[in-house]
């Protein structure tokens, strides 16, 4: 997510001086600082006083441009009052919770300053990481009260992409905070209006899924943050707007079933081609699934255009199918014959811009991991604008894109004050080394300075490690700008998957006591990258084997032998992996077959020859875990005498939250066997 501004623009108004605390703070490396620069066209905005400081969450009505962009303007310029505030709401709200007062103590009268207790919390309550809270969490999901970590009741649990004990998380949420959200998104469109024209004259072609759902003892349901979100009245029951209007109905969206979900959703957007203003899908990856599918389904597609009807047989979820019958209700030849003219081409260069010619552009998420995926989307795009408008995660949503047609290379995100308390981690990059500083509010930060995201929430979370990277490339009044640099400790990434080095060594330990049959071959070193050069993506493992096998291609027995043991050795990695990668792999379908490319004596020699002559240290070398380099894969693409992929599904299913008063036995061996 990066974004480097070159000019700093100055805004005027007759309103008092703006609350900009602590100002803006530039880094030693840094000379510049950054604004949102309204177009020309654009209505004078004016900075309201501190005293008149907007709702935690104000009014927004999408179809007001005028007064949303006044309301990031007022919340932007005020970050630091705005921040105050939310800190003091969210301590006034919950420091009776058990966990507040296990730090807080007699601090949370109601009598006490708030200030003073807004001291005491900074002073008392550590930082902590999701295994610190775990407990209380896994309570709740067991049936204790919500007033462990929330005063409010906690109506559902977010399941994370990251994970623990190789499950995912658990976030806790409040009806209210589906309101918060629905703030964020009411955002977005006033500012894509001032930079798209035209956006209410037709539809948008958004590929949205959900995912999978448990129900935990206590009740509560636990899933995705978007799969919540869709399922919510803020979604199923929104007002009917151009800006909300989609190709595909709630029911396609809705279908728990991804293929007949993917299938009945295209079919809608391209029954609908000629409204399309926008396409999109929440992550890169995702996106460049439905082009792949697309180019595999075209002709079925076309033949139900043709007749004016949806594939029984592709479709049965009744609810989705009549719904998007209704949408196909009537043949189509001509529209048929045109689909298929374009995806018969020889080439699929631009596809997206030829199917839906009056596309404005790609609304999807291409930073951090996605942004790997870049290239293809140019490929497919032809040339359309590639759009990340928001910051989010199942914690939180933090902030939206104010300046959404800036390259991908160039996007930062303005965190909203009203969002929840932030507080940053300084850190310094050494290499791959990361050294903590000391702990910042968001209006503290220096331009160019490297931090890691600490949030308090008003769902229960205090002083929470996110895990994001992120860079200060600017302000916007007083609130920072941030490009998102990596998420700590992962080291690959196809879709939602997040993989550490830990959990890739853990992974390639296990499955390397398959080599034994070998010829007492052992793994002598080992690497790996994300390929996304074919959708889906998948895991790449290099590894260097000694003594390497005698036999590792031709169709003799010796070599059928080795290809066994390396493609056993394939889906012992994956099946050694987390819970959220294996889901992808075999619900999602959004991450392939891993493959281990087994490299020549001495290629990972070579590796450390390259890294050396780019200005590493021979004497502190280490064999990265994960390249991303081209040169450096190259190096060892050079070297590969084998390829072999995985060639079974790793086992998933959905994960369940044990019931600690009724298996505590279970729970000891858990924590035992995950080292806690």
């Amino acid at each position: 997510m990066d974004l480097t501004m070159s000019a700093t623009t100055t805004m005027t108004s007759t309103s008092p001086a703006p609350d900009h605390d602590h100002g803006h703070h530039l880094s030693s490396s840094s000379s510049t600082s950054s604004a949102f620069t309204p177009p020309p066209t654009s209505p004078a905005v004016s900075l309201s006083p501190p005293s008149t400081l907007p709702p935690t969450i104000p009014p927004c009505d999408p179809h007001d441009g005028p007064a949303c962009l006044q309301l990031i303007e007022d919340l932007t310029t005020h970050a630091g009052a705005i921040q105050r505030r939310v800190l003091g709401e969210i301590l006034a709200m919950n420091a009776g919770t058990d966990y507040l007062r296990g730090f807080l103590g007699g601090d949370d009268d109601a009598a006490a300053a708030a200030d003073e207790l807004a001291a005491a919390f900074k002073r008392r309550v550590p930082v902590v990481e999701y295994e610190d809270v775990k407990p209380y969490i896994e309570r709740i999901a067991n049936g204790a009260p919500s007033s462990l970590i929330s005063s409010k009741p906690i109506t559902e649990l977010l399941t994370s992409s990251g994970t623990s004990g190789g499950q995912p998380k658990l976030m806790p949420s409040t009806e209210e905070e589906l309101d918060r959200k629905t703030f964020l998104y009411n955002l977005l469109v006033p500012v894509m209006n001032r930079h798209v024209a035209g956006l209410d004259e037709g539809r948008g072609m958004y590929l949205l899924f959900v995912k999978p759902e448990i129900t935990t003892p206590s009740g509560l349901v636990a899933r995705p943050v978007l799969t919540s979100y869709y399922k919510s009245r803020h979604f199923r029951r929104r007002p009917d707007s151009p800006y909300t209007r989609y190709t595909s109905p709630n029911e396609a969206i809705l279908c728990p079933d991804s293929a007949q979900s993917m299938y009945a959703q295209l079919l809608c957007g391209l029954a609908r081609r000629g409204e399309v203003l926008r396409v999109g899908a929440v992550f890169a990856s995702a996106f460049l699934r439905a082009v792949k599918f697309l180019e595999g389904h075209w002709r079925e597609l076309c033949g139900d255009l043709r007749a004016g009807r949806v594939d029984a047989g592709r479709v049965t979820d009744r609810a989705c199918r009549d719904a998007v019958a209704r949408v196909v209700a009537a043949p189509d030849p001509e529209l048929a014959d045109a689909v298929a003219a374009e995806c018969a081409a020889a080439s699929w260069r631009g596809i997206v811009r030829r199917l839906w010619p009056r596309t404005k552009y790609i609304d999807v998420i291409v930073t951090g991991s996605m942004a790997q995926y870049i290239p293809l989307l140019e490929f497919y795009g032809g040339g359309l604008p590639l759009v990340s408008t928001m910051y989010a995660s199942s914690e939180c949503f933090f902030g939206i894109n104010l300046r959404p047609l800036d390259p991908p290379e160039e996007v930062a995100y303005t965190l909203l004050p009203n969002m929840c308390y932030y507080e940053f981690i300084k850190v310094e990059k050494d290499g791959e080394e990361v050294r903590e500083g000391k702990v910042v509010d968001l209006v503290d930060v220096e331009v160019g300075g490297y931090y890691e995201l600490v949030v308090t929430t008003f769902t229960g979370l205090y002083r929470y490690r996110v895990g994001d990277i992120l860079q200060v490339s600017g302000f916007h009044n007083a609130a920072p700008q941030f490009r998102f640099v990596h998420r700590r400790n992962v080291v690959l990434s196809v879709d939602t998957d997040k993989t550490s080095e830990d959990d890739l060594l853990r992974a390639v330990t296990a499955a390397k006591r398959l080599l034994a049959p070998l010829g007492g071959a052992i793994l002598s070193e080992y690497t790996a990258y994300a390929d996304t050069a074919t959708i889906p993506g998948h895991y790449v493992l290099f590894w260097e084997l000694t003594p390497p096998p005698p036999a590792m291609s031709g169709d003799g027995e010796e070599a059928a032998a080795v290809a066994r043991v390396m493609a056993a050795c394939c889906a012992a990695v994956e099946a050694g992996l987390d819970a959220v990668y294996r889901r992808c792999r075999s619900r999602d379908r959004s991450v392939g077959p891993l493959e281990i490319r087994v490299v020549t004596p001495g290629a990972f020699d070579a590796l450390m020859d390259l890294c050396v002559s780019h200005g590493s240290s021979v004497n502190q070398y280490k064999t990265p875990r994960c390249i991303k380099h081209p040169d450096a894969i190259a190096v060892l693409e050079a070297r590969v005498v084998g390829r072999f992929f995985s060639d079974a599904v790793p086992h998933w299913e959905p994960f369940k939250v044990v019931d600690a008063a009724n298996d505590d036995a279970a729970g000891s061996d858990a924590d035992a066997a995950s080292g806690r």
